[in-house]
């Protein structure tokens, strides 16, 4: 898309709050990692299904007025012209990371550099912060994810094998670091 010039990220304000899931749309499901440890590494593979789907995750639904102005957490929106087109929404975590809640592009927005601005702004926040680097959780089927993040630098620092035992749809949770 030649319009990622036009692409503008801010922070959450009190007039956006109503547009904050606007980029909350379905997403492909078309195979998941598979992971290994060895030598004190993860790596892994990937396994792609035959037949992908497509799911949603629900709306957030939390108070945003308390991610505004705040030094401890923050959402950014990203905006083509007047449209919300995309949010990241970090936190600092115990650890000095900046630890992503959520990051979502709008379907018709992917594949065009969104989500790498939005990651950028993510970092530069981090780095006023004083942290030391970018954190986040993705369940092991949602490979075009993961994919992403491995392209964006982040690299797999763990697995947990318990944490969705309540969703028999997910085997584990991956989590992935970007170490600045």
């Amino acid at each position: 898309m030649d319009q990622i010039e036009k692409i503008t990220i801010e922070p959450l304000k009190d007039q956006f709050i109503t547009i904050i899931n606007a980029a909350n749309n379905p997403f492909p499901i078309i195979g998941k990692i598979l992971p290994k440890f060895s030598g004190g590494v993860w790596s892994y593979e990937e396994e792609l299904y035959g037949t992908p789907t497509e799911i949603r995750f629900p709306d957030d639904k939390l108070d945003w007025s308390t991610y505004i102005d705040s030094s401890e957490k923050i959402v950014l929106l990203a905006f083509h012209e007047d449209a919300c087109i995309g949010q990241i929404r970090l936190v600092k975590d115990w650890n000095r990371f900046a630890y992503i809640e959520n990051i979502a592009v709008k379907k018709d927005f992917r594949k065009s550099g969104i989500g790498h601005l939005l990651l950028e702004a993510a970092e530069n926040w981090a780095k006023e912060q004083l942290l030391i680097g970018l954190s986040l959780e993705a369940q092991n089927d949602n490979l075009i994810a993961c994919r992403f993040y491995a392209k964006e630098g982040f690299v797999l620092g763990g697995v947990d094998t318990l944490k969705q035992s309540a969703n028999p749809n997910i085997d584990l949770t991956l989590y992935w670091y970007k170490i600045f």
